[in-house]
């Protein structure tokens, strides 16, 4: 199977495997960094001490969470392998500050100088000809599935056109087109299978994994006999939209169905689910408020130390949230005072409005840190749709279908779409970013929501506007 669903959101299992035997390598570099430095794996073993396992396992853990923040995982990375040879080195670098400060913190956890130097070597040359191996021998093949297309017209297109790239079709490989006699074939690239047997005798003779129903209008003759058979002989059978939304993890709105979602799980609003959203907003944004003060100061003196000391340091703007109720959002002034003395726009990429602070502010998402009052004040979440202001919201419902279904979760100071897709400021990336959130608004979850955050590290460093 290409993906595995872990609380709702897909994650490819070439990824799963990958991270597996990279949290084993971690975690026994530990016990080889002791050999190395002691002549055996049994070390400094004292009272106040935690066992070697527990260490080894705070090691591994460490590493793998500051990986994947620096997006050494990410799906869609196209940096090639010195890319990632980039990534790699950068997130040991981070993950060995996180780890100075957790011995510091938790002095039960500190395995010694030298073995952490030899573990940290070990694991990363071991991580990097694991990498290496991986993706040029067995990422190949392994792991991806048989997938045959019924269908041949304009929805069928939609995988042959926009699916084309290596790092799209990474979980699966396209065995062919079925064409139907009322539709016009629209694939290029790709085989048309004018099928005459029975569709079940014909995926199982060529070792199909799974059908993608991409016909243009099942009204007219769907094969459900066949497609059930199909199903009940253990081949998978998937709507397309359902399949881009596994496969690149955003609901294209060109195939968006109501009816489809209508009958799918998701969107789940329930007390665990808010309870557990409203728990770890509080938790983190407590601690990063804490954090930050130093921040938060030192910002405050020098957008005053650019504009004046009677100049204001911060500004509030209404905001739509959830269920369409508006609020007022708080943020670092980062623009000149009198920025919309025209009327409301879009803020551009290279705005000359922005001053010179502000535009370090942007870069580096300081500006936001005072939403984490919003978000305290229970107005956002820590994840979830940016929110817009309510003069664009009233023209986006317009111009854009389903665009009010965004506000059916609260809006976050980062979220999916934000890690997902470049910076942007018009009605076409409004549109690609509500593919990402309406993905985000059916398939959110704690786990999600902890992927996210992580993940906006490596967005912060790499991708800040």
């Amino acid at each position: 199977m290409s993906s595995i669903r872990i609380f709702k959101h897909h994650v490819h299992t070439a990824h799963i495997v990958l991270g597996c035997i990279e949290s084993a390598i971690c975690f026994f570099s530990v016990y080889f960094g002791s050999y190395i430095r002691f002549g055996e794996t049994v070390m400094i073993e004292e009272e106040d001490l935690l066992p070697l396992t527990i260490r080894a396992a705070s090691f591994a853990v460490v590493l793998i969470v500051s990986m994947t923040a620096l997006g050494v995982y990410q799906s869609q990375l196209r940096e090639g392998q010195l890319g990632m040879l980039l990534r790699t080195a950068a997130s040991f670098l981070f993950a060995s500050i996180l780890l100075t400060l957790i011995f510091y913190i938790f002095p039960a956890l500190f395995v010694g100088r030298g073995i952490f130097a030899f573990s940290m070597i070990c694991a990363f040359v071991m991580i990097v000809m694991v990498r290496y191996l991986y993706f040029r021998n067995i990422n190949q093949a392994l792991l991806k599935r048989r997938v045959l297309i019924l269908g041949a017209g304009t929805r069928a297109n939609y995988i042959a056109e926009r699916l084309r790239r290596r790092v799209d079709t990474k979980g699966f490989e396209i065995f062919g087109f079925i064409r139907r006699e009322d539709e016009i074939d629209q694939i290029t690239g790709y085989p048309i299978i004018d099928r005459e047997d029975d569709l079940a005798d014909f995926s199982l003779t060529n070792k199909i994994d799974e059908i993608v129903v991409a016909v243009n209008d099942r009204r007219s003759g769907l094969p459900i006999d066949e497609l059930l058979d199909c199903k009940i002989h253990g081949v998978d059978v998937i709507d397309v939209a359902d399949f881009f939304e596994r496969e690149i993890q955003r609901i294209e709105l060109d195939l968006f169905q109501p009816s489809s979602m209508v009958f799918s799980d998701g969107f789940d609003r329930g007390f665990i689910r808010q309870l557990s959203k409203r728990t770890l907003d509080l938790s983190i944004s407590a601690i990063m408020f804490i954090l930050v003060l130093p921040v938060l100061l030192l910002t405050a003196i020098a957008i005053r130390l650019e504009d004046g000391w009677d100049a204001p340091v911060f500004y509030s703007q209404e905001r739509v949230g959830l269920d369409g109720k508006t609020f007022n959002v708080h943020k670092f002034r980062s623009m000149i005072t009198d920025a919309e003395k025209a009327g409301a726009q879009w803020a551009e990429k290279n705005d000359t409005r922005i001053t010179k602070v502000g535009g370090v502010l942007r870069k580096y998402r300081i500006d936001e840190l005072p939403q984490l009052l919003n978000v305290l004040n229970g107005e956002m979440s820590l994840v979830g749709p940016r929110p817009e202001r309510p003069e664009f919201v009233g023209e986006l419902n317009i111009k854009i279908p389903y665009y009010d279904k965004r506000h059916q979760v609260k809006p976050g100071v980062t979220g999916w779409a934000q890690i997902n897709y470049p910076y942007g400021a018009s009605d076409e990336d409004a549109r690609q970013k509500l593919q990402y959130d309406l993905y985000y608004a059916k398939n959110n979850s704690l786990f999600m929501d902890l992927l996210v955050i992580i993940r906006t590290v490596e967005t912060v460093l790499y991708d800040g506007q």
